[in-house]
């Protein structure tokens, strides 16, 4: 249902937190002309832990309407409540998302049986496609294949963003539900190999910088073009890199922000780059092409 480079698109902002919805605009058209596949609205890197309610949804409502219908939109409405999830997701849908991005349940650590009632509770509530988020490294929370396999048959669970840093965990998810869900990289680093062992694309950071290169790489390894699918990735290495040299997505805003593309807005906890940072990440932009 959907495929390629999925930016899991930053959340512009003023220096005081203010949300930036002219800079918003400015990215979405970027990202179209670009190539992006799919937008992800207020995912982890969009700082959905920062914004609220009102706020959430109203990124998602203006970036459907800046979309304008040229890409798909999917909703980050995952949540540690199975209910918030629930009603994140219905009014997400309610103001255009074609689909919610729905992250396993942070901090208070549910048991797989707990996992999978969450989530067929969030499916049978909300009738639109959903796709699984795993990233254990931020949540303390790790969804195994097994339950992973045990939801691939839920009519509307769509796919898996796999986002545990193995690519033996990725293919062991390719082997087990590739045929039943679309199995997406969380790892920049590992995209390429996930999409030419069968997945159907990365919901990436590095897009949020590169995002032409991103559309490139993974046009290729969907096509089975290994070669070409390095030649575009190669580049990009540092970026995969240093855009996580900090907490995602202190690193890409500050990029963005050298780009000339947003301003300097990040909400506390979150704070700018610092200093030491600035010169690895500049490196990586330059031998990726996006900075003079």
């Amino acid at each position: 249902m959907f495929h390629g480079s999925m930016v899991a698109l930053v959340t512009p902002m003023h220096a005081d937190g203010s949300l930036d919805y002219d800079a918003l605009r400015r990215l979405v058209d970027w990202h179209i002309a670009e190539g992006t596949d799919a937008i992800v609205a207020v995912g982890t890197t969009g700082e959905s832990a920062t914004l609220d309610v009102k706020e959430h949804l109203e990124v998602v409502r203006r970036t459907v309407e800046y979309v304008d219908a040229r890409v798909p939109v999917i909703a980050g409405t995952g949540a540690n409540s199975t209910r918030e999830a629930i009603e994140l997701s219905r009014q997400a849908v309610e103001v255009g998302a074609e689909a919610c991005l729905l992250v396993t349940p942070y901090y208070n650590k549910p048991t797989q049986e707990g996992l999978y009632r969450h989530y067929m509770a969030i499916a049978e509530a909300v009738p639109a496609p959903h796709i699984l988020y795993n990233v254990p490294g931020r949540t303390a929370c790790d969804m195994l294949p097994a339950t992973i396999e045990r939801l691939a048959d839920v009519p509307n669970i769509v796919g898996i963003k796999e986002a545990s840093g193995s690519l033996a965990r990725t293919r062991e998810l390719i082997d087990r539900v590739g045929g039943r869900i679309d199995v997406y990289s969380g790892d920049d680093d590992l995209g390429r190999e996930v999409i030419l062992q069968g997945g159907k694309g990365v919901i990436s950071v590095t897009a949020n910088i590169a995002p032409r290169a991103m559309h490139l790489m993974c046009e290729a390894a969907l096509a089975g073009d290994a070669a070409a699918a390095e030649q575009f990735d190669l580049p990009l290495r540092g970026l995969h890199k240093n855009l996580f040299i900090e907490s995602n997505p202190i690193p890409a805003k500050w990029a963005l922000h050298a780009m000339g593309l947003v301003g300097n807005g990040i909400r506390l906890p979150l704070t700018w780059l610092s200093a030491a940072h600035e010169e690895p990440l500049r490196q990586a932009m330059r031998a990726a092409g996006v900075l003079n």
